[in-house]
């Protein structure tokens, strides 16, 4: 059964209480939100698809999931444990499950005989990310991101409710905000970060794929530095 044919049939179970959305209309939600504070769109996302919802974090910081947590501490939080992480990142996913006692779910990567981002660098993170969200979100209607338009050029013109490949809804609650909005919230709420933002990293994936920025003034040229690829394929998938 194919991840289509397997969303098709979760969504077969859902109550038919939850609506379903033509793209047309999610357009429509999206620009409505376009002004709005990220926890009135975390709210529609709760109130709208809970418990077939689920927030997707890279745990640089917990800002999506301090967000999320105050409106709902039940929303499960899915982190995809490549088996190529930094100790650091591993770490910040441990004291940010017991701050929140968050409803945690880990995709863990089966070991690989050789190492896939060596061998294959293009296929890795398809086959290691993309392929372990697919499993995680089998079930569900929706999810949500910590994505935002300032981040990158290839990421300026996201919308904050859209439809994905799987023909789930997605929602990215602070695709608006600028970093100064993000530092301003983890001042203001005492927010977990990730260890290596105090080493000169600015944007982190797996280990072997990630250094400090090369380029000051775009804080993701430390992403396979060196190479064309820009995105892991999460935020494509």
């Amino acid at each position: 059964m194919t991840v289509t044919e397997e969303t098709a049939t979760a969504v077969s179970l859902v109550p038919r209480t939850v609506p379903r959305f033509t793209d047309e209309e999610l357009a429509v939600i999206s620009k409505d939100f376009e002004g709005a504070p990220a926890s009135t769109v975390i709210r529609w996302a709760v109130d709208t698809f809970h418990p077939y919802l689920s927030l997707s974090a890279s745990m640089t910081d917990a800002v999506l999931i301090d967000l999320a947590h105050k409106v709902e501490p039940s929303i499960e939080v899915v982190f995809i444990d490549t088996g190529y992480h930094f100790p650091e990142t591993l770490e910040t996913v441990q004291a940010v499950r017991h701050r929140y006692g968050l409803n945690l779910k880990m995709m863990t990567v089966p070991h690989h005989d050789e190492e896939l981002w060596r061998v294959d660098p293009e296929n890795c993170c398809s086959a290691v990310k993309v392929g372990q969200l697919d499993r995680a979100l089998q079930g569900k209607l929706a999810w949500m991101s910590g994505l935002r338009r300032a981040e990158a050029d290839t990421r300026a013109a996201a919308p904050i409710v859209s439809r994905d490949v799987r023909g789930l809804v997605k929602i990215n609650p602070i695709a608006t905000w600028s970093d100064d909005d993000v530092d301003g919230y983890i001042a203001d709420h005492d927010i977990i970060l990730n260890p290596l933002l105090l080493k000169g990293f600015t944007s982190i994936g797996c280990m072997p794929c990630t250094t400090p920025p090369t380029d000051p003034n775009d804080p993701r040229s430390g992403r396979w530095a060196g190479r064309a690829k820009t995105e892991c394929g999460l935020h494509d998938a």
